[in-house]
């Protein structure tokens, strides 16, 4: 775990479980999509999210075949609920205040560019960030460090100079990969001690992970 004190000058945001309120929903869209064809997900899928579905549905449904009508009725479940997603409390005046201190901002999901997208512009959240690097953008997905990587040269800024933040295992070992101190919030899982140790702190709620985040900026 890093020690650096160094001050902060951009910030990488993961998006679902940590800029927006909405991994109730994803377990839900997730079970809705697996219901017919393999075991109920529990909350430990999201150790693994950072890619697409069909990487993820591989190994969890019964049959290769299913994937792609596990996709289909993931998709439609999405589209039907996405407007129910909702920021974190306190998100729009963080990401302010970062903006003031004149921190560049962006964002490293493994969601799709389409409903990434959507979701900054429906909750005026677009403008806060400098670039966005979606989990369909690029050939690699988390934890391969490629889209960070991507984002740092789009930056044009230095890992020792930059935090990450993120609510899953695959953040922090991207950010590992990177030389780049990851905040990581945990939602209160039980996080592996080999995670947990490669971050540079971990958390239990976004809102002391922003904390965290405008203490480096200062």
């Amino acid at each position: 775990m890093s020690r650096r004190s160094k001050k902060i000058l951009s910030v990488v945001f993961d998006l679902d479980g940590t800029l927006v309120d909405s991994l109730p929903l994803v377990l839900r869209a997730f079970t809705h999509a697996l219901e017919p064809y393999g075991p109920r997900p529990t909350m430990d899928i999201f150790t693994r999210l950072g890619g697409p579905p069909n990487r993820i549905f591989s190994s969890l449904v019964d049959k290769e075949e299913h994937v792609p009508a596990a996709i289909e009725r993931l998709v439609s479940f999405n589209r039907e609920n996405n407007h129910l997603i909702r920021p974190f409390d306190g998100v729009g005046v963080v990401l302010e205040q970062l903006r003031t201190r004149g921190a560049t901002l962006a964002v490293w999901t493994g969601r799709d560019r389409e409903t990434t997208d959507w979701l900054l512009r429906e909750h005026g959240l677009q403008d806060f960030f400098a670039t966005v690097v979606c989990g369909d953008d690029l050939a690699t997905h988390k934890p391969d460090p490629q889209g960070l990587q991507e984002i740092l040269s789009r930056l044009k800024q230095k890992a020792p100079e930059t935090l990450l933040v993120g609510d899953a295992d695959v953040d922090v070992l991207g950010g590992v990969a990177c030389g780049i101190d990851t905040v990581l919030i945990n939602h209160s899982r039980a996080v592996e001690e080999t995670v947990r140790a490669k971050a540079w702190r971990v958390v239990n709620s976004p809102f002391e992970a922003f904390e965290l985040v405008l203490k480096r900026t200062e």
